[in-house]
């Protein structure tokens, strides 16, 4: 077996003492962001009886709004799960996160694709969020899609499913989630769009809500776009078969 000549064999040493240096320092980085990201979650326990006044959502319009010289809006009256429309309900639940009633907080065949046309496209493209991932940001975190606000929202959405009921989970959502410029939640959007209160929305309305929850700064149920009437039209149809099939005996 032919022997390195010395110098060769101590700049090979010391390579990989380098990379052996390198790659403890990264470990130890990256589990001090972990363990920060951990110990500086929020405690969710309470929510199971005690209602969100305000969520970071809401906060960040009030500055984005104050930035711009406007007075912030803020229009939301909370209703308990029973007062707020088995349609509507359904509408979102087959709009936004059909498994709801049976994943654990993270739909892990949404997560993988997101992940993998993510890792093509070399930037964060494809959501994959629950609704309980996405009443996580909403509550505590903000819009930006950085990777460690990404893994801070997956261990919240965990940690709602362990202290909360599914049906609890779903009424904070429907109660705070924006669906216009400073209305939040559903009784305060169905009585800004269709003049009646959330537990009276028909079919055809809880669709054209549940349609414009991916932007609803830009879309409006009362004045739906060509795209928003197409997309309405999608969710009534599967309200239609999720109904038939008793699929969504829970959201009533």
């Amino acid at each position: 077996m032919r022997r390195l000549p010395p110098r060769r064999r101590r700049f090979g040493d010391v390579a990989l003492g380098v990379i052996g240096t390198a790659i403890a320092s990264v470990s130890a980085v990256l589990f001090g962001c972990l363990a920060y990201t951990y110990l500086t979650l929020p405690d969710v326990r309470s929510l199971a009886t005690v209602n969100p006044r305000q969520t970071a959502f809401m906060e960040i319009r009030y500055h984005e709004a104050r930035r711009k010289g406007e007075e912030p809006k803020q229009d939301q009256e909370w209703v308990d799960y029973r007062n707020i429309s088995p349609n509507l309900k359904r509408a979102v639940l087959v709009a936004e996160d059909a498994a709801f009633w049976s994943h654990d907080g993270l739909d892990y065949d949404e997560l993988k694709k997101a992940i993998e046309l993510d890792w093509q496209k070399g930037q964060l493209v494809r959501g994959a969020s629950t609704i309980t991932q996405q009443l996580a940001k909403n509550l505590y975190l903000s819009p930006s899609r950085n990777p460690m606000r990404k893994l801070r929202e997956l261990i919240i959405a965990r940690r709602l499913e362990v202290e909360l009921k599914k049906a609890r989970i779903l009424e904070i959502y429907l109660n705070v989630i924006e669906w216009g410029d400073g209305i939040y939640g559903a009784e305060a959007a169905a009585r800004t769009f269709f003049g009646k209160p959330a537990a009276n929305l028909t079919k055809r309305e809880a669709a054209l809500m549940a349609a414009v929850l991916p932007n609803p700064l830009r879309w409006s149920p009362a004045k739906p776009t060509r795209y928003i009437t197409s997309r309405a039209n999608v969710i009534q149809q599967r309200m239609m078969i999720v109904a038939r099939d008793g699929l969504a005996a829970c959201a009533d």
